[in-house]
């Protein structure tokens, strides 16, 4: 009985180091993402409270807008469907903000079919090889990118991340990292 009691315990332990070691790997890769100049910026999906993007989203489009002003893309593909309570999907209500702040609507691609952050991935990469483009900054919240760094490189993507955090919602963004860490795992482990 001592001995499973002892390889609990290591199990515990080392579950735990997995845990801690997945969170710090969150944490340094959001601080250290930068992007790189591509062929278009990948604004990911986010909650849409009715037709209007949640503070999340627009935190996620008003980034993707400065980072394409500022010459890292040359297109902006908006990627997300209709989840659940929402009016519309979510690319639909990126592009009509991106449209309100002045961006060509020539400049703005729309993946409206995803539901979940590989479907974002995988669908956005489908847009981009229909349209020649070969590189991307990929758009989402800080927590979010270690995630999506390990999708992009599954689907075999060509990307650069950028990490927004919302100040005014500190804790939903702190309760979002600590969610990651079984995002992560999930991922690890189903490779979805």
């Amino acid at each position: 009985m001592k001995n499973v009691l002892r390889i609990v315990k290591y199990l515990v332990f080392i579950g735990f180091l997995i845990i801690i070691f997945i969170e710090v790997d969150v944490i340094i890769f959001g601080i250290k993402s930068k992007p790189s100049e591509s062929d278009c910026i990948i604004v990911l999906g986010c909650q849409v409270k009715g037709i209007y993007p949640s503070p999340f989203l627009q935190a996620r489009l008003n980034d993707g807008i400065r980072l394409y002003k500022e010459g890292y893309g040359k297109y902006i593909i908006v990627s997300g469907g209709k989840g659940a309570g929402e009016d519309i999907t979510e690319a639909v209500a990126m592009k009509n903000f991106l449209l309100d702040k002045g961006i060509d609507k020539n400049k703005i691609v729309m993946e409206d079919q995803s539901r979940n952050t590989m479907e974002n991935l995988d669908f956005s990469k489908k847009v981009m090889e229909g349209k020649g483009f070969k590189t991307a900054v990929v758009v989402s919240n800080k927590y979010h990118l270690k995630r999506v760094s390990l999708m992009s490189k599954r689907l075999k993507m060509n990307t650069s991340y950028y990490g927004v955090f919302v100040s005014q919602y500190r804790f939903t963004e702190y309760k979002g990292y600590v969610r990651e860490v079984l995002g992560v795992l999930k991922f690890l482990v189903l490779k979805k």
